[in-house]
Parts: C-alpha cells; structure tokens; sequence
C-alpha cells in the first residue's frame, strides 16, 4: 500500500472586486425575454432553410428509372371474334286502336289478358259523327270521278269523225293554231245515199198500207221512177181543203247519185186487190239524215279536212284539237281524286275503327272501354301484342358484320340466365352509326320463339355469337403489336422480336430517346429487340391473329413493367 503523505495548502488571501451597482427587478425579466426571442427567431430561420434545401432537392432531382421487359411467346393456337351485347326484347308484331271520332260504347266483347285472332270482333260503338264523314267522302269521291269521265270523254273527242258517210254541206272555217271552244259549230252533214219522201194517204187504205210495202217513187225532173220502201207510217190528221183527212206515210229510196233534196215527187202503191193508191198531193224529196256537228271538247286546230260539199266515209277525221288543256285538266282532277281517296280510305278505317274485329293474332294488353261509356276522338282503346315471336334489336360493328347472315343462331340470356335462341332475319346496311372509337355498327335483328310466354316485352336479353374463327393460327398478346412510323413516314403494325441477329425482315423505325427519369416506349437493338411488320388477323379482349411476319415461338415484347418512377 503506497504510503500517502498529508500536505497542507497555504492560502494566501487577495482583495475582493469591487462591487457592481444592482439592477432592478423589471430589466432583468425584458433582458431575459430578449434574449429569449432572438434565440427562436434563429431557430426558426435555420429549420426553414434546411426544409427549403431538402424541399429543392425533393423537386428537382430524378431516380432513375426502374422498368422490365414483359415479353411472350408468338404459340400456335386458335382464335374466336365474339360479339357481344344486350338488347331489349319487344313483340314481333302490335295493334292499336285509335278513335277518330266521339261516340257511345254499345258492346265490349274482350277485356285485358284475353288472347284473341285475327277478324275476331272487339266491340261496337257508335258514332254518327263517322257515319257522316264517310257518306261526305264518298259523295265527293264519286262527284270527282264523274268530272274526270267527262275530262276523258272530252279527250276522246279532240279528234272529230264523220258520225256517218255523206256529204259536207255547210262547214264553219278554222285556221291551225285557232283556239276552239267546246260546242262550236263544225259542219253540217246528211246522208244523200238514201233520200226520204213523206206524202199522204186517205184514212181510206189504211188497211193496205205497211211498213216495209214496196213503193215505185217518180220523179219528173229526172222523168225517172225508183224502188222505194215504206220506212214509216205516222197516223195523223192531215186534213185537206176539201175536208178529206190524210194520215203520212215516209218513203225512202236509194240515190243513184243524181238527186237531191227539194225535187217534186210523187210515189204509188199497190192495194190488196192489186189496184194502184195515189197520195193526196206530190211532195219533195229530203236527206235522209242531217246533222250539225259540233265539238264536244276544246283545244288549239291542229288539222282539219273541211269540203264544202265533200262526200266522207263514216269515221273519217274532220278535225283535230291539241291535248294540253285536257291534260292538264286531268292530271289536277287525278290529284284530287287521290287526295279524296285517300281522306275516304281514312274516313272508312276511322268507321271500321267503332266496329272493331282484332287486326292480328295475339293478347289484348290494353283494354280502356266500358258499355255505356262515351269515348272521345284521339283517345286510344284497345292494343293487341303477338308475342309469341319476339324481336331484338342488336348491333354488330364493321369488323364482324360480314360474317352475320340472315338465319344464323344467336344466343340470348335474361337477368335471371334463362337462355332463348334468336335467328337472324335482318340486317340493316343501309342504317350504320359511328362510334367513338372510329367503328360503325349496324342494326341487326333477331326474332326469338316464345311459345311458353316467358319472355316479356322489355326484358333486357344479353347476347353472344361467335362471328368468326381462326385454327392453327399463330397468336400474340394484344399489346404486342405496335404502330410505328418507318423513316419515310409510313405508319406500319411491328411486333418486336428478341433475337441473337437482326432478322431479314426487319424495318427501320424511328425510336424517340429516353430522357432521364422517363419509361421507354419500345426496347431497342441493344437489348436484343427488332421491329418486324405483320398483317393482324381476328382478335378477342386478349390476343390478336398475326397472318402474316411471325413464323411462331418468337419471344416478343409486350411491354414493360414501371418499378419506380419518382424518389
């Protein structure tokens, strides 16, 4: 144990400072609060300065970017386009009953629910204010039709005939281009082949004189006699200046072409016993027939063939008369007869409409009348479904529209995954609508059988078919086709390819850099990636057929996979 020797210190004692003067109380508390706010001020100041740095730092500065290839392989296998969709269920076929006119229920022979056919009546109302619409219709209709067969008999009558062969022996004079009125006067044409002789006969041999008796006519102009033939016998009261009473007799005979009318002759006939019977007095000859002809139309002269004197056939033309008055007269009266058809066709149906017989096959879905009631024009009153065939509306866009085709099958299911089977009846390409995304889809429809009747109008049905197929095809991620731009601009579909050599068919492609911090858009050849064109084929939601660039199991390149961003 070391041996511990005591010491003793000296002290030696020194004069104490002077003493300073004391301060009071109230400056040493604002001294110290000074001190005190200054020392927080820098506190915060420093902390706002470091968070400004870190904060500049945060904002400004990139990590790199952390990312990786997803690749797949080009396989072999098959491929389907499927269509898919919902559309709204309605019956094939529906009625409705509208009222046109006001009226009093009579007779209701169905209610709501009822399944009815075709002819089968519904009820019976009456409406005289019905009744009377077609009784004013059909008057008009028919007062029309009746101006329109005097329009075509005018027609007919532009051109004016000779009614009979004759002579002309008064016309009228016309010039080509001269408007002629209906009824103007044409020509006056007889019949000289016969002409007519009336004399007259003593009441006394009215018993031997008939019609059809052979005459001997003489006329001493000509110092001639001609056969002749009692044509008429007319029993009046012819009385002489003696007082004898004649009854007439008309005589006609042939014209050798040589006589006329006005030439004095007389005529004799032969009695029962043989003895000759004279008339009472000579008499003149006349036409056999005379007749002022006149138009029965109007129009411009086209032509005439007016001879004073000329001798014509029966049916020759003597006059013709242009058409387009009458033509247009026609067509105006043929629209009116249209258009009143039209209101008398509507007039019967409104008619029909109160003595109503089902217009198809089906259920009654609606049924407002009851007897007694009075029912008002417009209202609605009875509407009739056939459901047992119900359509439903799908669309099909332009890549698969082409391998729809009427009768297909297509299956539909309801929210409670009942299955129907539709058929394609019709496809719409005249109707197509464009969508957002470039596409247009037309209008398909389908007709499902709903015998049972589980299939209500305005159930929602959803539907799938495979439009098309593709076996033994070589198939590819959808993503892994690229639309590129080559150097000259071109816009192309690539599929990049990894491979140890750039392939034969590889293209140039203008591949924009990467800045720092961003995610490459396509692997480039330093990673082994090559951009070679296809031709795409079918797809679905996933893969898509590549026809032609790929010979299969290429790994190609998806896309990539972004690990992290930002710091």
């Amino acid at each position: 144990m070391a041996e511990m020797t005591e010491q003793k210190a000296t002290s030696v004692e020194t004069p104490a400072p002077p003493e300073a003067p004391k301060k009071s109380s109230g400056q040493k508390k604002r001294n110290r609060k000074k001190a005190r706010n200054t020392i927080i001020t820098l506190v915060v100041l420093a902390a706002l300065a470091v968070g400004g740095v870190f904060l500049y730092r945060f904002l400004t500065k990139k990590d790199a970017v952390e990312s990786q290839i997803q690749t797949a392989v080009a396989q072999i296998s098959s491929i389907q386009s499927t269509v898919q969709g919902s559309g709204n269920a309605k019956a094939k076929e529906s009625a409705a009953i509208t009222l046109t006119q006001g009226g009093t229920v009579q007779e209701v022979y169905v209610t709501a629910g009822d399944t009815v056919t075709a002819g089968q009546p519904l009820y019976t109302i009456r409406s005289q204010a019905a009744e009377d619409e077609v009784t004013a219709a059909q008057e008009k209709v028919d007062n029309l039709q009746k101006d329109m067969n005097d329009l075509v008999k005018k027609a007919n009558n532009l051109t004016v005939r000779a009614p009979f062969a004759g002579k002309l022996v008064e016309i009228s004079e016309f010039q080509v281009g001269d408007d002629v009125a209906d009824g103007a006067a044409v020509a006056t044409l007889v019949n000289d082949k016969k002409l007519k002789l009336s004399l007259y006969f003593s009441y006394a041999y009215e018993n031997d004189i008939a019609v059809g008796q052979s005459v001997s006519v003489s006329i001493p102009a000509v110092m001639d006699s001609f056969n002749g033939t009692v044509e008429k016998i007319n029993k009046v009261s012819y009385i002489s200046p003696e007082g004898s009473v004649y009854f007439e007799v008309v005589i006609a005979f042939d014209n050798p072409s040589t006589l006329t009318r006005g030439m004095t002759a007389t005529a004799t006939l032969a009695a029962a016993d043989g003895s000759a019977i004279y008339p009472y007095a000579n008499g003149e000859t006349e036409y056999y027939e005379t007749r002022k002809i006149v138009t029965e139309s109007e129009g411009p002269l086209l032509t005439d063939n007016l001879l004073r004197y000329a001798n014509v056939n029966a049916g020759d033309v003597l006059l013709v008369m242009g058409s387009d008055t009458i033509d247009s007269d026609m067509r105006a009266k043929q629209k009116e007869i249209d258009d009143a058809m039209e209101k008398l066709t509507e007039a019967q149906k409104a008619l029909s409409n109160f003595n109503a017989t089902a217009p198809i096959d089906g259920m009654v879905t609606t049924c407002t009348l009851t007897e007694g009631a009075e029912v008002k024009s417009g209202e609605t009153v009875i509407t009739i479904s056939n459901t047992t065939t119900m359509v439903v509306e799908i669309t099909v866009d332009d890549r698969n529209i082409s391998f729809v085709s009427p009768g297909m099958a297509v299956e539909l299911t309801d929210y409670n995954g009942n299955s129907f089977m539709g058929t394609v009846t019709s496809i719409n390409m005249s109707v197509g609508e464009n969508s957002s995304n470039g596409m247009t889809s037309y209008p398909v429809t389908l007709e499902v059988d709903n015998f049972g009747g589980t299939l209500l109008a305005g159930m929602w049905l959803d539907y799938s078919f495979v439009a098309s197929q593709s076996d033994d095809c070589i198939v590819v991620p959808m993503q892994s086709v690229k639309y590129v731009s080559d150097t000259e601009g071109n816009t192309s579909s690539v599929v990049f390819i990894h491979a140890d050599a750039r392939p034969d068919n590889a293209v140039e492609i203008d591949i924009p850099p990467v800045e720092p911090g961003q995610t490459p858009t396509y692997p480039g050849e330093e990673e082994g990636y090559y951009p070679v064109p296809v031709v795409t084929g079918l797809s679905d939601n996933y893969n898509v057929e590549i026809k032609e660039g790929l010979q299969g199991d290429e790994e190609v390149f998806v896309n990539y996979y972004v690990e992290q961003a930002w710091g």
